[in-house]
């Protein structure tokens, strides 16, 4: 068991580490322009994209703490608008993906916000060329739709969500659908995906208890 532990995450770190290597790499070569540079404006524009650089990496740790970490700092109970602020960083004012909040409640379970956060990582994810996410929390049910002109959801990911997969062969990438089936499973929650078809995927979930 300890040993399953320890491979998934790895999983986890793996997801994280991908993540963050293009804002962090964008970063550094921001860093080795600006070095080399001597024209004002040009200094002007390696400042404009390091700080966009060093905005992306701290959306995406933020985003990341709450949804894999143990987000330390919180109690069992997490304000609804710290998820709503991580997914906003995540997918940005100006980004290819549009963001749809219909949560009425001022918190949830620190698990449903996990499993809200993850299943809305692996919808955006899934919006392949942008479109509209919406997030819908109503007591225990979590509504998330995905609509868009592409939309593809790797089977990996299917399986790993309905529990259907071996976590021994899972990829880094399906590690939040993997950490959703498992959060699910321990805590009594339930999850249910629409059948594929052209442009909407549509999740629901029945949240962890707390």
């Amino acid at each position: 068991m300890a040993n399953r532990s320890a491979e998934f995450a790895s999983l986890l770190c793996s997801r994280l580490c991908h993540d963050l290597l293009s804002p962090v790499g964008a970063l550094n070569n921001g860093i080795e322009l600006l070095a080399d540079e001597t024209d004002p404006e040009m200094r002007a524009r390696c400042m404009e994209l390091l700080a966009d650089s060093a905005r992306a990496s701290a959306n995406k740790l933020k985003f990341f703490r709450l949804a894999f970490g143990s987000a330390g700092g919180f109690g069992e109970l997490i304000d609804t608008r710290e998820a709503r602020g991580a997914i906003e960083g995540l997918y940005g004012p100006e980004g290819k993906v549009r963001l749809g909040w219909m949560v009425a409640e001022t918190s949830l379970p620190k698990n449903a916000i996990k499993v809200l956060l993850n299943m809305t990582l692996i919808a955006g994810d899934a919006l392949v060329r942008g479109g509209q996410l919406d997030i819908a929390v109503e007591g225990r049910e979590i509504v998330i739709r995905a609509e868009g002109a592409r939309i593809v959801l790797d089977p990996e990911l299917r399986n790993a969500l309905l529990g259907e997969a071996d976590q021994d062969l899972l990829s880094p990438r399906a590690a939040a659908a993997w950490l959703v089936h498992l959060l699910l499973e321990e805590s009594g929650g339930s999850l249910q995906l629409s059948e594929p078809e052209p442009g909407v995927l549509l999740f629901g979930m029945t949240h962890p208890q707390s």
